[in-house]
């Protein structure tokens, strides 16, 4: 993912990123609207609609704020940490209303765009609830956190979602920057072993393991992978954001795996926990 400096020092986010952002904001203002009844549940979550509509408002605002240069803590970026964040976040935002939310998630997202274009190349990295990330992983974080609860939106008003190969492209420098960060010290204590991703139609990573360390490698691995895993792009991003069960993926013919060990396909998802 190529980011353009400008001769006056500010930058322009990679091509489609920002398109991508604005255009998942608004599909995901049109289902919320859509809802009717924000009171109900949200398939596989403890949130309704109109609570995980309203994270979504807080979540772009903060990304908004952070792309902006100002200082937001919100969790050490564990799994408990940020539940806790969210929970008190909520407790203190009441607003569920349909229309408002929606208003709200495009607006936050068009504030965090305008923030971007105004920053310069060569300005602090973002300390966000992962860790500190250049602009253009912030960017592609809040892309891939607008698409995991937009999918669960979609899933609870019985729409189709706005998930597909290309913006799951954009979510990648996000998804690989943050692999090393949300891998399970239980899972991958004692493994040695080298993965080689490739996604139908995308791109390729390698992830090897080694002394509980993970290291995440763009493109073709140097070293021949013990496992190789092929999956649709879009089952990928699911499976990693805690959204599809791996089993199912490879029933329905989404994933293949082959290589010297290619057992390890199907711990490859228990290794990392969904940020």
């Amino acid at each position: 993912m190529h980011t353009t400096v400008r001769q006056d020092g500010s930058w322009s986010l990679p091509e489609g990123l920002g398109q991508a952002i604005r255009g998942t904001a608004e599909d995901i203002a049109t289902l919320v609207r859509g809802a009717g009844d924000t009171a109900l549940a949200v398939p596989g979550s403890a949130w309704t609609i109109g609570e995980a509509a309203a994270h979504l408002a807080l979540a772009n605002e903060l990304m908004a704020d952070l792309a902006a240069g100002r200082e937001r803590p919100y969790g050490d970026g564990t799994p408990q940490s940020l539940a806790e964040a969210n929970a008190r976040s909520l407790a203190v935002f009441g607003e569920r209303g349909a229309e408002p939310l929606a208003t709200m998630i495009t607006e936050q997202a068009d504030a965090f765009l305008d923030a971007m274009s105004r920053s310069g190349a060569d300005g602090p990295a973002p300390t966000t609830p992962l860790g500190p990330m250049d602009r253009s992983v912030l960017a592609s974080y809040l892309l891939t956190h607008m698409l995991g609860h937009g999918y669960d939106l979609a899933r609870a008003v019985r729409r189709p979602h706005m998930i597909d190969r290309d913006r799951v492209g954009l979510c990648m420098p996000f998804m690989l920057s943050v692999m090393p960060r949300v891998a399970n010290p239980a899972a991958i204590a004692g493994l040695d072993a080298d993965y080689r991703i490739r996604l139908r139609g995308g791109g390729t990573f390698g992830v090897s393991l080694a002394d509980g360390a993970v290291r995440v490698t763009p493109g073709t691995p140097p070293r021949r992978a013990d496992c190789t895993i092929l999956l649709d792009p879009v089952a990928f991003l699911l499976i990693a954001l805690g959204r599809l069960n791996p089993w199912r993926a490879i029933a329905q013919g989404q994933i293949l795996a082959w290589g010297p060990r290619p057992w390890l396909a199907p711990r490859f998802p228990t290794l990392f926990t969904a940020p």
